[in-house]
């Protein structure tokens, strides 16, 4: 296929992780990709996806900030071709005790990254979309978003919000074309938890789920236009449904044991 017939691909947050892996998705299945993150790392990742076949164009960009968004946005419109599908997967964590341990800035940078520049960057894109009526958008959302996240309480509240988001904006654009796909995956083998100070807890030092087969789920879940993806291993499924029927009291319990500084030990 030339690049005129080829779909493109945009992937935010792609130098690692779930990212990366949903890139290599794309790009396996005949997209081009334009694809961000903050660092220089992104020109690394792209040579990965350039070797699958795909036309790979990279934006370093913090998405974190308004203009960071906007960056990104111009350079989708630059390229002049229609985005066929947008993974808006870029978020980070912060774990520890809300009240004495974490840091004002950094949950405030989780909400302007997790949630502002999600909203920021779908405002931008879907529009262009529904002009068309046709294109595919994933949001990388989390089983964290089914039930309250103690000691991750903002990251937690940051990820029901953009299921909330993504649910709500599939049904009005029912009749436009148009899907969207929440990503829902639970602990996944990432560097996410390091990141997040988390290397301590029960989640960030137990058995986690393969960014691969996580990215994979999601991939297929947006491409059949489904709402939602519960995505990783069995355990992870049976945990995200479970905790779908848990009143948010028992859930914040469980989520606790999994979370607590020093739980790793326990």
């Amino acid at each position: 296929m030339d690049s005129f017939t080829r779909p493109l691909a945009v992937v935010t947050g792609a130098s690692n992780g779930i990212g990366y892996e949903l890139a290599k998705q794309f790009a396996q299945n005949g997209f081009d990709l334009l694809v961000t993150a903050t660092g220089e790392s992104i020109n690394q990742a792209a040579q990965a996806f350039a070797s699958l076949g795909a036309k790979v164009e990279t934006v370093q960009a913090d998405l974190a900030t308004y203009d960071g968004v906007e960056t990104l946005y111009s350079h989708i419109k630059a390229i002049g071709r229609p985005v066929d599908a947008i993974a808006i997967n870029a978020g980070v964590g912060v774990g520890g005790d809300f009240a004495r341990e974490t840091n004002l800035e950094d949950e405030l940078n989780l909400i302007n990254l997790n949630v502002v520049s999600s909203v920021h960057l779908a405002k931008r894109v879907v529009k262009d979309m529904v002009e068309r009526s046709k294109g595919r958008i994933l949001f990388t959302s989390s089983i964290a978003a089914l039930m309250p996240g103690p000691f991750e309480a903002v990251y937690a509240a940051s990820k029901a919000f953009i299921h909330s988001f993504a649910e709500g904006l599939r049904n009005e654009l029912k009749d436009t074309g148009v899907t969207v796909t929440s990503l829902m995956p639970g602990p996944t083998d990432t560097n996410f938890f390091h990141r997040a100070g988390m290397d301590d807890t029960k989640a960030g030092s137990s058995k986690k789920d393969d960014p691969s087969e996580v990215a994979k789920q999601g991939f297929e879940a947006l491409m059949a236009g489904k709402d939602a993806i519960i995505a990783g291993s069995v355990m992870t499924k049976i945990q995200g449904n479970v905790s779908k029927v848990l009143p948010d009291t028992v859930a914040a319990e469980q989520h606790r044991q999994l979370t607590e500084p020093g739980s790793a030990s326990n």
